[in-house]
């Protein structure tokens, strides 16, 4: 099969690799469609030690099941695999599972991803495509579970429902515009600010989300001014300006990871009662709900993804590496 394998810090190669053996338990994939992470991103970049070349990265995932049960189905996959018999699996929190293991990863065991022709993954990890979901489509359903679970996190934290809330979406990637559609389509909130570095993203974000856009440093991002801040970015100085924005008693929702470590102000968020919540993945029933709340469109349109085929991979990781893409999400087509 061909593949897209990542075989050391910002290189991809576009080769032949083996295709993967169907085992117990498991059904053999074949890839229609992968979107490109951040998390690609930051392996890409030499920063993920989960993630050692050589590897076949991608793990938002769509398909036809070609080898195992119900062959032929159309599918999208939760890459997220766990044991489902820890305490944290027994009580719907999978995601915290200790032996939690993404397509794309392949420590602390392999599991090769989806920017293949071909994909092995459990069966349990299945579900089938929503009629009202295309191939190319289905694979935002991770990053929307993502962003689901991070803002039902938030509104769990607040005193009062969310869509009488003022929330600042730091990052006009995938995840921040998710997480502002949501915000806004799903939870009815009307009060949002979405911040990028980079204007024409912003811009594209503006198409399909309401809510004011703005360069990090605009006169509208003022200390102590949001009741709920969503850091997609996950920088430190992205952390700094979350917990300066924020209002006392406020919520801060920590869902990217490019900068793991870095100054904090612990002073106002011990003076002020700032709530820190980290975020990781989502769980089996948020994959679930995310996939009927896009079969229903509730967040809208997804015109906002750019396609590219899987063989011009590599031009699209150098695309985003660049600063040049404009578009919050990249898939690539087989």
């Amino acid at each position: 099969m061909h593949a897209l394998v990542y075989t050391d810090t910002q290189t991809l190669i576009y080769r032949e690799e083996k295709k993967p053996k169907l085992i117990n338990g498991e059904s053999i994939i074949r890839v229609s469609a992968s979107g490109i992470c951040g998390s690609d991103m930051h392996a890409y970049h030499g920063k993920d030690n989960r993630r050692i070349p050589p590897l076949i990265l991608g793990h938002e995932i769509s398909g036809t099941i070609d080898e195992g049960k119900s062959t032929g189905k159309e599918v999208v996959l939760n890459p997220l695999i766990t044991c489902g018999k820890c305490d944290y699996c027994k009580n719907e929190k999978e995601h915290l599972c200790k032996e939690r293991v993404i397509l794309g990863m392949n420590k602390p065991i392999e599991r090769q991803g989806g920017f293949a022709e071909y994909v092995s993954i459990p069966d349990k990890n299945i579900h089938e495509l929503p009629e009202a979901l295309s191939m190319k489509e289905a694979p935002i359903a991770e990053p929307a579970a993502v962003a689901l679970h991070a803002v039902e996190l938030g509104e769990k934290e607040l005193s009062k429902p969310i869509k009488s809330k003022k929330a600042l979406v730091i990052g006009g990637g995938a995840i921040g515009l998710l997480s502002g559609l949501i915000l806004s389509k799903v939870k009815n909130c009307k009060d949002i600010v979405i911040t990028d570095l980079n204007k024409k993203r912003l811009s594209e974000c503006a198409k399909y989300l309401e809510a004011e856009t703005a360069n990090p440093d605009s006169k509208i991002i003022t200390d102590n001014n949001f009741d709920i801040i969503f850091d997609t970015v996950g920088l430190e100085i992205t952390r700094q300006q979350a917990i300066k924005c924020i209002k006392p008693g406020g919520v801060i929702i920590h869902i990217g990871l490019t900068q793991p470590s870095g100054s904090f102000d612990f002073r106002k968020a011990t003076l002020q009662e700032i709530t820190f919540v980290g975020t990781y993945c989502y769980t089996n029933n948020d994959f679930k709900r995310t996939l009927n709340i896009l079969s229903k469109k509730q967040i809208g349109s997804l015109n906002w993804i750019d396609y590219r085929k899987l063989k011009d991979g590599p031009s699209a990781f150098k695309e985003i590496h660049d600063g040049l893409c404009t578009a919050p999400k990249i898939v690539l087509l087989t």
